[in-house]
């Protein structure tokens, strides 16, 4: 997992279930990253426990899922990421 950051805010934690492969979801980590927001990402074509969780919140298959806090967005909604982020 790849982790970016700007220390000197509150951390949040956030997570991306992503697949190589798709581009909505290299433009949601290039969005956090523009924001200097720190993320965790789990591929899940290749990581079954993050494919369980991922179906397990988003209760569908589909990537991106972006998990801010506990706050699940399903696609790359920069709107939702915003508001989640607290921007």
């Amino acid at each position: 997992s790849v982790l970016y950051g700007n220390y000197s805010e509150i951390k949040q934690m956030v997570k991306i279930y992503s697949t190589q492969t798709c581009p909505y979801c290299v433009m949601a980590k290039d969005y956090f990253k523009k924001l200097g927001v720190e993320y965790q990402d789990f591929d899940v074509s290749t990581n079954e426990k993050a494919r369980e969780e991922l179906i397990q919140k988003s209760h569908q298959m589909g990537v991106p899922v972006v998990d801010i806090d506990g706050i699940i967005i399903v696609g790359f909604n920069r709107p939702e990421i915003d508001k989640a982020l607290k921007r």
